[in-house]
């Protein structure tokens, strides 16, 4: 039985039945790892002496009844910006090398408490600042559809590892669609909650408004069994909310008959692939099919929504990477003349391109004489957003989009031209802006073998709807290739 193949709820299913034990799932994903990592690159840290440990004790819950949930016994992957007790955390960087935190994340609890399996962190953009996890002070992640080509990012490790079987399930995190954009560069399926419905307590920041942790998995039904885990209320962190109905998987269904759906104009504007955009389309007319009303309509504030979103990033970004200085926590540059110094060449020697970049726009745009010029206008910009999807949503169920202008693209072609890589962020910014729930499902594949995916944007609090869309699509779609049907890493 080729477990790697199933999905974490099917695997789930098995270790119920006692047809497979949960020792032998784990075993499954290290030895893709073995056979793969060298390769790919997804890992930064791997717990395997502590995976099969775990796996003894979870059998054990599994029987007495302690562990009761469809995803006990299932391996998981972790994005390296959320904290794990005694475990490095470096979010990629080589400022935070050797950093270990002393308490761990909201998620991880959870994790734990449904039985989970943590098999190890993975790689990502340095600060998740980055669309292709080449940022990453250890070394760059290739996309198991073709290793030539980047999975995307920031959570790029964390889609690769699934995408690969190296992992059931992963966590990653999403600012401007970093879970979403590498789902769909790596074929899987990836969601980002709404804000506030997951702890951020124990992620380390990037821009605290629009953070926010996910699932990605194989298919939506898995994604949808992740979040339940993962999402809930938590003191620790003051943008939590307290939502009443935490089961998202009750109203999957595969039938959307009479759902309406809207799809935005200005996506499907110039700067759109033609491969990615016909593969769009061809998404649309399949909902059609199924009985769903698509129609198009204007989003005015198309324009806005990168220079806004990079404006509110960088402003937090700068603010929250002040605190990497080389004093409480974190690697100290060797040779310093005076405390002003060590503060310079730690940071300079800590921090990579990409995210001095930002710093330097955020503490620009926050300086006294252009704070009301840039940010405080991008703060009023991203009312405007908000104010025309609420609008949206008054007539629509779910809002379409593609998930990605292009599909994966050769490693080193985006940090040429850093502006390119930012505008290849115009579909997914506006759901961190706007604290909106939206989903990535793959939907095609162009001429080169890589994946194409479909974004499923909802309204606050409206997971359900985006599931259950997703999973109907999905169903009447069909079965999606691995990367080694399509002619990919096997």
């Amino acid at each position: 039985m080729e477990l790697e193949k199933l999905t974490a709820l099917e695997l789930g299913v098995k270790i119920k039945q006692r047809q497979v034990s949960v020792l032998d799932g784990v075993k499954a994903v290290f030895g893709q790892i073995e056979k793969k990592e060298d390769k790919v690159h997804a890992f930064l840290d791997i717990y395997k002496k502590e995976a099969y440990a775990r796996a003894k004790q979870v059998e054990k819950g599994i029987s007495d009844g302690t562990y009761k949930g469809p995803l006990a016994g299932i391996p998981i992957a972790v994005k390296d910006n959320i904290c794990i007790k005694n475990k490095k955390t470096t979010c990629a960087s080589r400022i935070l090398g050797d950093f270990r935190p002393q308490y761990q994340a909201e998620v991880i609890n959870r994790l734990e408490k449904a039985g989970m399996i943590i098999i190890g962190k993975t790689n990502m953009d340095e600060f998740a600042m980055g669309s292709t996890t080449e940022t990453s002070a250890y070394g760059i992640t290739r996309n198991p559809w073709n290793l030539s080509h980047v999975p995307g990012g920031s959570s790029g490790g964390s889609c690769a590892a699934v995408a690969a079987g190296e992992t059931c399930l992963a966590l990653g995190s999403d600012t401007g669609g970093s879970i979403r954009q590498p789902s769909a560069f790596c074929g899987v399926t990836g969601l980002k909650p709404t804000y506030g419905t997951v702890s951020r307590y124990g992620l380390v920041a990037y821009a605290s408004s629009l953070d926010q942790i996910g699932p990605v998995g194989r298919d939506v039904a898995d994604c949808a069994a992740l979040l339940e885990v993962i999402a809930g209320y938590d003191s620790k962190d003051s943008t939590s909310v307290k939502r009443r109905d935490l089961d998202f998987s009750k109203e999957m269904t595969d039938r959307i008959m009479g759902m309406k759906f809207g799809v935005p104009k200005e996506y499907l504007a110039e700067g759109l692939n033609p491969q990615v955009k016909g593969a769009f389309m061809e998404a649309l007319k399949h909902l059609t099919n199924m009985g769903a009303i698509v129609e198009f309509f204007s989003l005015k504030t198309v324009e806005y929504m990168i220079p806004a979103y990079y404006i509110i990033a960088s402003a937090e970004a700068s603010s929250n990477l002040e605190r990497f200085d080389g004093v409480k926590y974190g690697s100290r540059a060797e040779n310093y003349d005076s405390l002003h110094d060590m503060y310079k060449k730690t940071r300079t020697e800590g921090f990579g391109e990409e995210v001095k970049r930002r710093i330097m726009l955020g503490s620009f745009v926050l300086s006294s004489g252009y704070y009301d010029a840039y940010y405080l206008k991008a703060l009023k910009t991203k009312a405007l957003i908000k104010r025309e999807f609420d609008h949206a949503f008054g007539k629509y169920d779910v809002l379409l989009a593609p998930a990605a202008p292009y599909t994966a693209p050769k490693i080193g072609e985006s940090l040429k031209d850093p502006l390119a890589m930012y505008l290849g962020d115009i579909y997914t910014v506006a759901v961190n802006l706007c604290g909106l729930p939206a989903v990535s499902v793959p939907c095609g594949i162009d001429s080169q073998g890589l994946p194409i995916g479909i974004q499923m944007i909802g309204d606050c609090f409206m997971e359900k709807k985006i599931i259950r869309a997703a999973h109907a699509y999905e169903t009447s779609r069909g079965p999606y290739p691995t990367p080694a049907q399509g002619g990919g890493l096997s």
